[in-house]
């Protein structure tokens, strides 16, 4: 199956193809369990028929913007393209693509309507992914009143962000959370960042982001070990940490943590999902999720 499927009712598959060739999706014919079948390995889904249809179908399939595939109706006179869901994460610019064909794009997120820019606009442009996916919110309404500043800061280096301020990294499926003794040194979390990235089939390139505590912002050690990798080493506030779940036991609720290095990777993970518990090398300890 490809990235993009086009799903029309039977009179409309002549239009289905034409679309699909252009896209260089497939076609299929609509049926009562097709959104099912499809919505889990799709990226972009155009869909041709009534959009109450639509609605109706993939309403229990929805999880969150995030993971959840682009879908836009397409009136069955190819006349309009309709982001349905997925407005910022591709389903405007597929109905913007479509304008080839002369199907006059409907866009209905607030910024793009205005003629303004995105947080998700930007990241994928620049190639880049979102680590506090629950700042776009605050940051894209300000960008429909004022030109929001972004700063590009060259590691090494720190960032220390509000709820307000997106952070865009380059783009990378996992995460890693590290916990570490005081006064660690570089080269024991390196082996351990190491190994655990050897463990789980991880290659170094696809790591978006290495999280721990902001109680460990004067480990140098640590700092040392990620720059080292050329990668992006983030501090959480204990409120972030204390708010994800399905953590295992922790020794960290002694300094008042549920825990360090799995819910750190937790945090800023995509999907919300460990692929590796904790695991302790020596003086440090290694989660890996995505």
């Amino acid at each position: 199956m490809t990235d993009t499927v086009v799903i029309a009712l039977f009179r409309f598959l002549d239009k289905a193809k034409t679309i699909a060739q252009f896209l260089g999706g497939e076609v299929r014919e609509y049926r009562p369990d097709i959104f099912s079948e499809i919505f889990p390995h799709s990226k972009r889904i155009v869909v041709i028929m009534s959009m109450g249809i639509v609605v109706r179908s993939i309403a229990p399939l929805l999880k969150d913007k995030w993971n959840d595939p682009a879908v836009i109706v397409v009136s069955p006179d190819l006349a309009y393209a309709i982001p349905l869901i997925g407005g910022h994460h591709g389903a405007n610019e597929l109905a913007k693509e479509l304008s080839v064909l002369g199907i006059r794009p409907v866009i209905t997120t607030a910024t793009e309507s205005a003629g303004r820019d995105s947080v998700e606009g930007v990241g994928e442009r620049c190639g880049c992914d979102i680590v506090n996916r629950e700042s776009t919110r605050q940051v894209n309404a300000a960008m429909l009143d004022i030109d929001v500043p972004v700063f590009s800061v060259n590691g090494p280096g720190m960032v220390i962000a509000g709820p307000d301020v997106s952070i865009l990294l380059k783009k990378g499926e996992y995460t890693v959370g590290i916990g570490c003794r005081k006064g660690v040194k570089k080269e024991e979390v390196l082996e351990a960042i190491r190994i655990a990235l050897a463990e789980t089939g991880v290659v170094k390139d696809d790591v978006l982001v290495y999280a721990t505590t902001q109680k460990k912002l004067n480990e140098i050690g640590l700092t040392e070990a990620v720059s080292s990798l050329s990668g992006n080493l983030i501090f959480l506030d204990d409120e972030t940490i204390n708010a994800q779940t399905g953590l295992t036991s922790s020794r960290a609720t002694k300094i008042g943590l549920l825990g360090v290095a799995e819910p750190c990777a937790l945090a800023v993970a995509k999907k919300k999902h460990l692929i590796m518990a904790k695991k302790v090398y020596g003086g440090v300890t290694v989660a890996i999720a995505h």
